[in-house]
């Protein structure tokens, strides 16, 4: 094949530029690429609206030590040999594929439906439904085991409190779980479809709900995706606006995290004190742009609010006060030798399985994977120098509530830092017309993960297919992996120690 094209992150690529392989040759490069150390950022499906029975595939590998971003591209037919028994990574991208486009994947170790969907408009799916039919929600087959005393638990998809809708299905022997099965899609959008055809003046909503409480992370990656395809240059003053905005979601939902953590086990003083301190930190991003959410502050081209010296200065007291106030409320928290009972031991991941299923973010990280988009593919004010490594190494509960509490002072640090630049020039810039035939990739490190986003454009610079990719979809399979062999009663702490996204699965 000719060389392999590579590309930054925020970037674009002509199409033409990306050669085409055999599915088996795709197969092999992207098998290599992984165990050279490479992740598998998205792989999807470009339909043209001339494909007929042959699909254009595209593979996206992060390959973090080198900071760039590799491109696979295959024409498949629309029976294909799995690459899952081969490439693990994959189960779920081939899974959507098939649910979307029709492909079916022989040979798949479990080839069933991602979401309660029909297909996509003119496709008839894997399992024969056309876009007319309506799939009832819920309605699989669910793996289940026999034997004496086997027995089966389900839980959801309605839960207990404000929560967004799942279903778990346990098979358990006594209370030790064997297996657990997540089935999600309970709440899809389309958002993909939505999007398409775009960029419309309705999108930056509907991206800014992709995954409600990563508003920001994934706002500015769809940002970063036009600016690409524009060639725009965003000034300065934008880009450390978004990094602060980004830092604080994080805060935001990580001080959430360890307080609900805290909650599960009965833990209460940390419990309510971060329960009010996550309060603290989203309404300072309600300072900035008056959603404590940041709704309405990115937007393609920069920001479209500014942090003059004296909100910076309001900021930085707010700021102040609140990491002292969490640094007693997890000093506490990770102090107290029965919190920690709780936490080791519970809820384990290895790190081969971890690399073998492609787990990002905080799941990644508590497995010693060091998989940060802002130190191996930077950009605006992050770099590998200002972004230091956060691993733990025994990919249980409390590796994951290690993880959160070292990037929560991590990015005390770097919003000191931010504050101190000033704040002046211009907030944005005008974005032109997008090129034709090429592919844009934006990766941002949200507080759960990578955030990825990719447009194609056709001829006409419109988007021919979007395709987003939020870490939850990636480290859904963590959770059943952490259940194996556990107490069915520490269900609801494991699922907290990941608290992953269903919207940013469903979309």
């Amino acid at each position: 094949m000719n060389a392999l094209p590579f590309l930054r992150n925020g970037e674009l690529i002509n199409l033409a530029e990306i050669p085409s392989l055999p599915y088996r040759d795709f197969g092999d490069h992207l098998a290599r690429l992984l165990s050279a150390g490479g992740r598998l950022a998205a792989c999807f499906v470009d339909s043209p609206p001339d494909a007929g029975n042959v699909l254009p595939v595209y593979a996206v590998i992060a390959e973090d030590a080198e900071n760039r971003l590799g491109v696979l591209r295959a024409f498949i037919s629309r029976a294909q040999e799995s690459l899952t028994p081969r490439i693990p990574q994959l189960h779920l991208f081939e899974r959507e594929m098939a649910e979307q486009f029709g492909v079916v994947f022989r040979g798949h170790p479990w080839f069933k439906p991602v979401r309660f969907h029909a297909p996509w408009p003119g496709e008839t799916d894997a399992w024969g439904r056309n876009p007319l039919d309506h799939p009832q929600v819920g309605a699989m087959h669910y793996f289940r085991m026999e034997g004496d005393d086997v027995h089966e638990v389900g839980v959801g998809p309605v839960h207990a409190g404000i929560i967004e809708p799942g279903h778990f299905r346990f098979q358990c022997h006594g209370e030790t779980v064997l297996h657990l099965e997540i089935s999600l899609g309970y709440q899809h959008r389309g958002i993909e479809r939505l999007v398409a055809g775009g960029p419309w003046p309705r999108t930056p909503y509907q991206i800014e709900t992709a995954a409600g409480d990563s508003t920001i992370g994934h706002m500015t990656a769809y940002s970063m995706v036009l600016e690409a395809l524009a060639g725009a240059d965003v000034p300065e003053n934008a880009l450390m606006l978004r990094a602060m905005a980004l830092e604080l979601e994080r805060l935001a939902n990580h001080v959430g995290d360890l307080g609900a953590l805290a909650g599960d086990i009965g833990f209460l003083p940390t419990a309510a004190y971060c329960g009010r301190l996550r309060g603290d930190f989203l309404n300072m991003t309600a300072l900035v742009c008056g959603s404590r959410f940041g709704r309405g502050l990115v937007r393609p081209g920069g920001v479209r609010f500014d942090c003059n010296a004296v909100r910076a200065e309001k900021l930085r007291q707010a700021l102040t006060a609140a990491a002292d106030h969490t640094r007693g409320a997890l000093d506490l928290f990770f102090e107290t030798p029965s919190v920690l009972g709780r936490l080791e031991g519970v809820g384990m991941v290895c790190r081969e399985d971890a690399a073998a299923l492609g787990l990002t973010g905080v799941a990644g990280k508590a497995c010693g994977i060091d998989c940060d988009t802002r130190r191996h593919h930077g950009t605006g004010v992050f770099t590998d120098e200002t972004i230091a490594a956060v691993t733990e190494t025994t990919g249980d509960v409390f590796a994951r509530a290690k993880v959160r509490r070292r990037e929560i002072e991590q990015s005390i640090g770097l919003l000191h830092r931010f504050l101190n630049f000033r704040m002046r020039g211009p907030l944005n810039v005008p974005i032109g017309p997008s090129a034709p035939d090429s592919m844009a990739v934006a990766l941002v490190e949200g507080w759960r993960g990578p955030i990825v986003h990719i447009a194609v454009t056709g001829g006409d610079g419109r988007f021919r297919r979007y395709k987003i990719v939020d870490p939850s979809f990636l480290n859904w399979s963590s959770l059943a992996l952490a259940l194996r062999n556990e107490q069915i009663s520490d269900f609801p702490l494991c699922n907290k120690s990941f608290n992953l996204s269903y919207c940013g699965f469903d979309l």
